[in-house]
């Protein structure tokens, strides 16, 4: 069964109340805070990226000092091109009314289009989809590859790693009820000391081998691709573990703004990575069996203990920035229309975007766990963990594509001159990481073709719907003239009826009549819209139109990133000359029993997917945040 309510975008762009929060955090606040949370995925990728990559570009034995020099330039100049240029110098700058991320993308792409709305909405699915193979994929590689560290110290740990790292990941979803407000204030601060720690450890290494410096001549990357063939191209997908997390820049802008983001990349995160992967890099020149763990390798042996401390403590706090993003994410799924109604819980009274799913985070500890136990190593996971990240790259540089044609009204040659050599470097990384399509990059293709199908059958189901209750309903205008020229009898107080077409008698309300034959003094036919924006100003938030004395139409705007709240949003049309008591109003629903229908317009397991998951949606009541109290709902049963 499922509520009569669906959330519909309107045709123009919604104003947007988001453009001074950040105006009460200083701007160091802002960077250091960026820090720990934009920059916990992509700042723990020293833990294996360049121990993968060279290990792929030194398949038949110990790794020569030419394939370490040409690995480290191509790490170091993917860190350039794809973080520096693409994300933090472009894409930072197509930002959806201050906020970013896939689908605040797919909005905005959406607003500079006419045609092909239907390819910009397939791409937001793709990319959304892939996202949630990363959200799996992180927790379990980062925190996996932090503890392994625990091995050097003495081998007789090596049993415990596994159920170790099972126990940190049970732990840390299990504390993502009481929100992330009070871990998040020492993000900053731990990420800040981990960059610190991983620059000075690799200085000694660089010093003792200096000659490692020119690995930032990109004649090195050439070379090595040139001479290495296949195994150049497969050492591609290990490089590209050097830059997952770069979607975190942009999908976190609305958070901490540009300027932050940009200063913290800039002045402390890129330096530090380059350092570190250079001193890996020496380090394995100097001793080729360092390629075993070159990363705790660079540290003393009294020094692993704490190290091993540290780096749990970065990649929980890498994993917890994916996990708040798959929120977030979902969230934004539901109000654009892609999802059912999940239970949302608000986290924090002070931060909207602070918030809780828990049907979504039991749904990531089961696939984190069920991970760690199939792969077993960080070295086995890294092959899984490429396609989803660089997928959902090709997705962002094609919508940036249509923004910076459409949107920022650039020629088609410009914008593509700019994007072009971008995607052509996201779709090399994307075919070499195919490549280990056996080796576990089936999974999140296999996670991300499920969410896929659930979002396009959601989407689709819900259309078929809202067509098929459209040729059923009777014009409210005709009712509303009807009703005023014959009136049934009166009763005190206020109906309102909530709906997703505002033109056609809500169900509720003909069913009302039809059983209880009469009619509430005041009447609320109530629309629901979602914005193409991610946050409305409250001054957008309500439109009041009067149809007939005791009849009127109530639309209530939300941006795409906002939980709607229907009391507190009706409060604002007092204001607008509508007198109401929420203890005398009633709210009424209608809520629809599905039945697959012979001829739906979708195969039939499609129909009964979809039945499925309108019945697992949560109430309408509780995700409009209307008092259960004063709801009644109507019943009734619709073949699709």
């Amino acid at each position: 069964m499922t509520a009569d309510v669906v959330a519909t975008p309107p045709e123009a762009p919604a104003a947007n109340g988001h453009g001074e929060a950040h105006s009460t955090a200083s701007f160091t606040a802002l960077t250091l805070g960026s820090i720990g949370v934009v920059y916990g995925d992509i700042g723990t990728s020293p833990l294996y990226a360049l121990r993968e990559a060279v290990a792929a570009a030194s398949s038949s034995g110990d790794p020569a000092p030419h394939a370490v020099m040409g690995v480290l330039s191509l790490i170091l100049w993917a860190l350039v091109v794809v973080v520096t240029l693409k994300y933090v110098v472009i894409l930072l700058r197509a930002d959806n009314n201050g906020e970013g991320g896939t689908l605040a993308l797919m909005a905005l792409a959406q607003r500079g289009v006419t045609r092909g709305a239907s390819v910009i909405v397939l791409l937001g699915i793709i990319s959304g989809a892939l996202f949630y193979g990363d959200a799996v994929i992180t927790p379990a590689l980062s925190v996996l590859s932090a503890i392994e560290g625990i091995k050097l110290v003495t081998a007789a740990f090596d049993p415990y790693v596994v159920p170790l790292t099972i126990v940190i990941l049970v732990a840390l979803f299990a504390v993502q009820v009481r929100g992330t407000a009070k871990v998040a204030a020492f993000f900053g601060p731990i990420m800040l000391i981990w960059f610190l720690v991983i620059a000075t450890a690799a200085i000694p290494p660089i010093l003792r081998h200096p000659e490692v410096l020119w690995a930032v001549n990109p004649l090195n990357a050439v070379t090595f691709m040139l001479h290495h063939g296949i195994i150049g191209f497969i050492t591609l997908g290990a490089v590209f573990l050097a830059v997952t997390g770069a979607e975190a820049l942009y999908a976190d802008l609305g958070h901490f703004g540009k300027r932050p983001i940009q200063t913290a990349w800039l002045f402390i995160v890129l330096p530090s990575l380059a350092l570190n992967y250079l001193g890996q890099g020496a380090l394995v020149i100097a001793d080729a069996k360092a390629i075993e763990n070159p990363f705790f390798l660079m540290f003393p042996e009294w020094a692993l203990i704490p190290m091993v401390a540290l780096a749990t403590a970065a990649t929980v706090i890498a994993s917890q920035a994916v996990i708040t993003g798959a929120y977030s994410l979902t969230r934004q799924a539901i109000q654009l229309g892609l999802l059912p109604r999940f239970e949302i819980r608000h986290t924090s009274e002070a931060h909207s975007g602070q918030i809780y799913i828990p049907r979504i985070n039991k749904l990531l500890l089961i696939s984190v766990v069920l991970l760690v136990l199939l792969f077993k190593s960080s070295s086995a996971l890294a092959s899984a963990y490429g396609i989803s990240v660089t997928g959902t790259m090709v997705v962002t540089a094609m919508m940036g594509f249509v923004v910076i044609w459409k949107v920022w009204r650039w020629s088609p040659l410009a914008a593509g001159a700019l994007i072009a050599p971008f995607l052509f470097l996201d779709l090399t990384f994307l075919s070499a990481n195919l490549l280990k399509l056996l080796e576990g990059g089936w999974v999140p293709l296999a996670l991300g073709g499920f969410v896929m199908t659930l979002m396009y059958t959601w989407r689709r189901g819900s259309r078929l719907l809202f067509d098929k209750s459209r040729k059923l309903e009777f014009p409210l205008d005709d009712l509303v003239a009807m009703l005023e020229k014959r009136p049934p009898q009166r009763v005190p107080g206020t109906a309102v009826f909530l709906t997703s077409d505002p033109l056609s008698a809500p169900t509720a309300l003909m069913h009302s009549l039809k059983h209880y034959k009469v009619l509430h003094e005041k009447n609320v036919i109530l629309t629901i819209e979602t914005a193409p924006t991610p946050r409305i100003d409250a001054s957008e938030r309500v439109r009041l139109e009067q149809i007939s004395p005791t009849f009127s139409k109530v639309t209530l705007r939300f941006g795409f990133m906002e939980s709607p709240n229907v009391p507190r949003a009706l409060a604002i049309a007092r204001k607008l000359g509508w007198q109401f008591d929420i203890m005398s109003t009633s709210f009424f629903l209608s809520r629809r029993a599905l039945k697959p229908a012979a001829h739906s317009g979708m195969p039939r397991w499609q129909d009964h997917l979809f039945i499925s998951m309108s019945r697992s949606a949560n109430d309408a009541t509780d995700y409009f945040q209307i008092p259960s109290g004063r709801v009644v709902e109507v019943g009734t049963q619709v073949t699709i």
